[in-house]
């Protein structure tokens, strides 16, 4: 993303105004099996389903600990399985060429009380084989992004000095021929954020970006014919500036064109002020002007049929009004055409890392608790997960045998109360001996609350009774498993209700 100093721990900052979320429809029945490929502006899977990645970006194999953050205070099944309860479906996984040095080393593996225990001894890249092989178990697709030539920083063109483009190239290539056969791999972005002096279309070998899209992609594609190739922006077109990576007018007159036919996804980033200013914040009509500002950029491929568009990085520490207001404008476009279904555009969240630093996560600085006023923003452009390409046992099946009882259990809290409004979210944790499908929970107040808005459920109302029913993507929980959703209220001041939970 575009930044400096995107390491560096920040603390995170409750929001009060929360946004307007909604509950999901139900989807096609198993979207998503095999590879992929694109057809005008949708992604197909193998049998011609239309699918939508909604997802998250898990960094830290482009740092210096060479494997991704967090494991320092998690197993990365179990961040892999919280993932898949909030509804992300896909995780992109930036990574750099320094990996695939044989002197490379994961750090910051934390192996006690049984943690990682199967990551011990592993290299960098048999790090990634684990984490892709369980989120493929678990249902999720993975996106690898060549996010820096090294570890020290983001470069400004595909190559640098030390990292030539042969070596890319090459690395690419190794990545491709890796997972060839395994469809949890979708796609690679091919280079994080080209900007200034990369151009497109100007012709010049050195610093025309589409030009080395083309021979890279063209080089996957080669070792991999089944992949998606995820193609930039950049900085600069014509003289009209925008977000590193996030300035795609040039594919209009200068289209990526691959070998293999329908595997083109242009990607696109997007920010708020907690990362940079922008002369579009300031404009008297924000944020009704967003809309047009994205259309420029890069939302006319995608209207126009020319291809799909993926939102590979988008995210904000929500600290200010402004940024408030451009994610629910944000959300909002990212489902022009269908609400909640599959002809829209394709989005990652940047970050699942509470560490990124003028963006903050979806997870908090203990690397465990959901921001549940970030999260819920995302409710309603939340997507399907996928079919398991998994083999193995420890996806959160659950015993289903006979004899098994479906059990629920829930914890309401009130994360903030501010008088005229709070926010609270509830827990259900499954405490049956066998996986559940579906849960709701029902409570009542004892005095004149009422919901605003909610996030990952849907509810209904009798009286001062709500009775809440999880979404499509989160009412399957494993034994001992638990799923979590919010809601904002007003007024503030209540008391805490006593809740009941039933499974199925």
């Amino acid at each position: 993303m575009f930044r400096s100093l995107r390491r560096a721990l920040c603390a995170a900052a409750a929001a009060l105004l929360v946004p307007l979320a909604g509950a999901q429809t139900a989807h096609a029945a198993d979207p998503g099996a095999g590879y992929w490929h694109t057809s005008g502006r949708q992604i197909l899977d193998a049998a011609g389903q239309p699918v939508r990645i909604a997802g998250i970006n898990w960094f830290g194999f482009e740092t210096s600990n060479h494997v991704v953050h967090g494991l320092w205070s998690r197993d990365y099944k179990s961040m892999i399985d919280q993932m898949k309860s909030l509804g992300y479906n896909t995780i992109r996984l930036p990574y750099s060429d320094d990996i695939f040095k044989s002197a490379t080393v994961p750090n910051s593996i934390d192996f006690s009380s049984g943690k990682n225990a199967d990551l011990q001894g592993l290299s960098s890249l048999g790090v990634m084989d684990k984490i892709v092989s369980y989120a493929g178990q678990d249902g999720l697709k993975v996106i690898l992004d060549r996010h820096r030539p090294d570890s020290a920083g983001q470069s400004a063109l595909w190559y640098t000095s030390a990292v030539p483009e042969s070596t890319w190239i090459a690395n690419l290539k190794s990545l491709a021929a890796r997972y060839d056969g395994q469809d949890t791999v979708i796609g690679i972005d091919l280079h994080n954020e080209p900007h200034d002096p990369a151009c497109w279309g100007c012709g010049d070998t050195a610093t025309d970006w589409r030009l080395a899209a083309q021979r890279a992609g063209n080089a996957v594609l080669s070792v991999n014919p089944d992949l998606l190739i995820f193609v930039e922006g950049v900085q600069t077109y014509n003289g009209v500036s925008g977000w590193w990576g996030g300035n795609l007018m040039g594919v209009a007159q200068y289209p990526v064109q691959l070998d293999v036919a329908n595997r083109v996804v242009y990607s696109a980033h997007d920010y708020a002020t907690s990362v940079a200013q922008q002369s579009w914040f300031s404009d008297p009509s924000f944020p009704d002007n967003m809309p047009g500002v994205w259309d420029k950029y890069w939302g006319y491929i995608f209207k126009q049929n020319i291809a799909p568009v993926w939102v590979g990085e988008f995210g904000t520490t929500l600290q200010s009004t402004v940024d408030q207001k451009w994610l629910a404008a944000l959300v909002s476009y990212l489902r022009p055409t269908s609400t909640y279904g599959a002809d829209s555009f394709q989005w990652t969240f940047w970050s699942w890392n509470p560490n990124s630093g003028d963006t903050g996560g979806i997870l908090k600085d203990d690397w465990a608790t959901v921001d549940t006023v970030k999260d819920g923003y995302l409710a309603s452009v939340k997507a399907a997960g996928f079919p398991s390409t998994g083999t193995g046992g420890d996806d959160g099946g659950g015993d289903d045998g006979g004899g098994s009882t479906a059990a629920c259990s829930a914890v309401y809290t009130v994360s903030s109360d501010w008088g005229s409004g709070f926010n609270a979210e509830v827990k259900v944790t499954n405490t049956g001996s066998g996986a559940i499908s579906s849960w709701k929970v029902t409570w009542t107040w004892s005095g004149s609350q009422q919901i605003t808005n909610m996030w990952n459920a849907s509810y209904t109302r009798s009286g001062s009774t709500v009775t809440a029913v999880n979404a499509a993507h989160n009412g399957a929980v494993a034994a001992g498993g638990s799923a979590s959703f919010g809601f904002g209220g007003a007024p503030g001041g209540g008391a805490v209700p006593s809740v009941s939970c039933t499974a199925a």
